[in-house]
């Protein structure tokens, strides 16, 4: 990855304290999707973090991911399919896998689902998002996955936040992580 994107990722990102005074602090990406050196250099700078996964398909959940993922189908002549949060919007019309996902950083459990026809046992399946703290989106995408019979090739994340063990576990690579936004 070039060292100018990550300083990019840097320079544009910050973190808000939406109510005065709580002491809560949230993320705030958007200066990242403003940026278009950033979206010109964030799908191939993903798919370079796996470059040997030959990716037939790009997984990636609801909401950015439908941003980040497509970058980096396209970086790498793959497809890219929708992983829906249940509950999120009206039900789609047509067969959908479902898994459950384990608490996630905020100790909310969700559900995830694709289209089932959109994934096959010959696809070899590249999740991305854009950040990653405890796996549990991974951990469950990669449950939806195997139902599915395809095969997992890892998870490329911008910000990988995850405990060393459940990386190395989940194949989670990340182009910065928490300490690198501090």
């Amino acid at each position: 990855m070039p060292s100018d994107l990550r300083d990019l990722l840097r320079s544009e990102f910050r973190w808000t304290e939406p109510e005065p005074g709580s002491g809560l602090l949230v993320s705030d990406r958007s200066g990242w999707w403003r940026d278009s050196r950033i979206l010109d250099d964030l799908g191939p700078a993903l798919a370079a973090l796996f470059p040997d996964a030959a990716a037939t398909v790009v997984v990636s959940p609801e909401v950015t991911g439908f941003l980040v993922g497509p970058l980096v189908a396209r970086a790498l002549g793959a497809g890219f399919v929708e992983a829906y949060r249940m509950g999120a919007r009206r039900p789609i019309a047509e067969p959908m896998t479902w898994a459950d996902v384990p608490a996630d950083h905020r100790g909310d459990a969700q559900r995830l689902g694709v289209r089932t026809r959109l994934i096959g046992t010959a696809d070899r399946v590249l999740v991305v998002d854009d950040w990653a703290v405890t796996g549990a989106q991974a951990r469950g995408l990669y449950a939806l996955i195997a139902e599915l019979g395809a095969t997992v090739a890892g998870t490329a994340v911008i910000v990988n936040e995850c405990p060393p063990t459940v990386a190395a576990e989940l194949d989670i690579r990340g182009l910065l992580t928490g300490t690198d936004l501090s």
